[in-house]
């Protein structure tokens, strides 16, 4: 009974982290602050500067809605940084518990716990000396963590995220750490480099001695705690917060650490854990195919960003498809990997990992004809890349307008999300929306945005949100990673915030979110008027389509109210 439990929590956990960053307890979006002592630069010419300071100043303000007053920007930052870093927390933690899972670390838990009792001579002594090895686990990833913020910085680990270089390189090295997972090879650290260390522990005595102990754990384990760690940390720094990765690691470490002390303190901790065995083999493998349909997700964004434009929606499914399906004939022992037991019967736990995975598969069919498939929003390629959808557009009644134009600038590499239209040029957009006197809707996103797309294939597609921003709004989405579209030389120029020159479209977006709203966050929504000056605050993420709406209905009232 404790083996069925401990299985069907761990598939539910795997899941969690692998499959969609909703899954959180804490719902969050890919954001960046920019820092307090933010220089401004001069976009475009002298008249766009000057409009760019009277945003700037009522973004500062509150603004007051219905009696309500609504947070600034800076403090909506705040709020989203803090969830920010509390998911990346949560999401160390559930991997931290898989790694413990792993071959590599499992058995050596009764093996550690001993060691320190009969070193130690007393269960007191013992007891002090597993709390110390616990901590040095942690202060190890999390030093870890810092050095990959100290290397990098925020801003640099915001604009890998969103290149394609990155994601495509990411999508290699999971494809690498999933064969590794089945068994075909081992990822190890130089023997030489493992030996010295794990020599310092038996030299060194002490504080000392336990230090290395822990650090010949997290070098011994490398083969299995790698590729999680990996993952971890890519969907740390996808996030930008300079804090994330060491939060993330600290996430991970506390989980890994907590078994041995618990452990020690509680013996009766460790004899209510399960036995090793052919399962742990299984779970590492299970867990090589997550890795595997993990990985799609990176090459989905690479080819979003170069728009090779094959990587569709149905192709991404339809492996997605496969791979749990492979999975769950696997957990019912029919496939058998190199390291594997012989699986004579299918246990409970089995039977019930195995219905969990075909059932998962079974319920992406209907995207390969364009249902939303939720549960990977944001992760799938967006529903535009779909060829064929059954039913037509969604997300309400097409364009309130019949005079949109045909052509928009840059539609030939950009494209709106599936039902709306949309510009990707903020001076064409603006003229439109002057000429149908609409207020706008800016939408700073970006290709490998995820929670961007969450909202677009979760949100957008209600009824009544649909409605407000089609009928109601001028949609004007501007991509902060769109590196193909460069800018006239009139438009180049240099970026203080972005360390850069603005020679691209991406580039001089990002300058513009930065400059005008003191935010580069994507996704980043501003309902504004034709100055461009927000009618109530700029929103992130805003997963709960009532209250989306209630944000559209409020600026739209805002805006009718000051044309009377």
């Amino acid at each position: 009974m404790k083996k069925l439990i401990l299985m069907l929590g761990l598939v539910l956990t795997m899941l969690l982290l692998h499959s969609s960053q909703s899954f959180a307890l804490i719902q969050s979006h890919d954001s960046t602050t920019v820092s307090d002592d933010i220089q401004f630069t001069e976009i475009g010419s002298p008249a766009d500067s000057a409009a760019n300071a009277i945003v700037k100043d009522s973004v500062k303000k509150d603004t007051v809605k219905a009696g309500a007053v609504v947070k600034p920007v800076q403090e909506i930052q705040q709020t989203e940084q803090e969830k920010t870093l509390w998911q990346t927390f949560i999401q160390g933690l559930i991997g931290g518990f898989i790694a413990f899972l792993m071959p590599c670390i499992f058995p050596m838990v009764p093996l550690t716990v001993s060691f320190f009792t009969k070193k130690a001579g007393s269960r007191k002594k013992g007891i002090g000396q597993a709390v110390i090895y616990g901590l040095s686990i942690i202060v190890i990833y999390v030093a870890f963590g810092l050095l990959i913020t100290l290397l990098f910085g925020s801003a640099k680990l915001n604009e890998l995220s969103s290149s394609g270089w990155f994601n495509f390189t990411f999508f290699i090295l999971l494809i690498v750490f999933a064969i590794s997972f089945f068994g075909a090879f081992e990822i190890t650290l130089p023997s030489s480099f493992v030996n010295k260390i794990d020599q310092k522990a038996d030299d060194t005595k002490g504080l000392g001695g336990i230090f290395f102990m822990a650090a010949s754990l997290a070098l011994v384990s490398f083969s299995c705690t790698g590729p999680i760690i990996g993952t971890l940390l890519v969907q740390a720094s996808s996030k930008g917060e300079i804090l994330a990765p060491a939060i993330g690691m600290f996430g991970f470490a506390l989980a890994l650490a907590l078994p041995f002390t618990l452990s020690a303190i509680f013996p009766g901790f460790l004899s209510s854990m399960p036995k090793s065995g052919g399962w742990l083999n299984s779970v590492k493998v299970c867990l090589g195919f997550l890795e595997l349909a993990l990985a799609l997700k990176f090459l989905s964004a690479a080819d979003l960003v170069w728009h090779w434009e094959w990587f569709d929606r149905e192709i991404f499914l339809v492996l997605w498809i496969v791979i749990f399906f492979l999975m769950g004939i696997y957990i019912l022992g029919k496939i058998k990997f190199s390291h594997d037991s012989d699986v004579p019967y299918v246990s409970v736990p089995r039977l019930f990992f195995a219905i969990l995975s075909f059932s998962f598969a079974m319920y992406l069919v209907p995207g390969l004809w364009g249902a939303p498939v939720n549960i990977l929003s944001g992760i799938a390629p967006p529903l535009n890349t779909q060829d064929f959808i059954l039913g037509g557009n969604s997300g309400g009644s097409t364009q309130g307008t019949s005079d949109f134009p045909a052509v928009v600038k840059y539609n030939d590499v950009l494209h709106p999300p599936h039902g709306f239209n949309a510009f990707f040029d903020l001076d064409e957009g603006l003229a439109y929306a002057k000429k149908v006197n609409k207020p706008v809707l800016i939408d700073f996103t970006g290709h490998a945005c995820v929670n961007c797309r969450k909202m677009e294939d979760k949100v957008w597609i209600d009824p009544q949100v649909g409605h407000l921003i089609k009928d109601e709004y001028v949609l004007i989405q501007l991509y902060v990673d769109e590196r193909s579209v460069k800018m006239p030389p009139e438009k180049v120029h240099y970026s203080k915030i972005l360390r850069t020159t603005t020679d691209d479209l991406g580039r001089w977006n990002g300058d513009f979110q930065a400059t005008t709203y003191n935010s580069n966050s994507q996704p980043f929504y501003v309902l504004g008027g034709h100055d461009l000056a927000p009618l109530v605050a700029p929103q992130g993420a805003i997963f709960d389509a009532k209250e989306y709406a209630a944000y559209l209905q409020s600026g739209l009232d805002k805006f009718k109210a000051s044309k009377k």
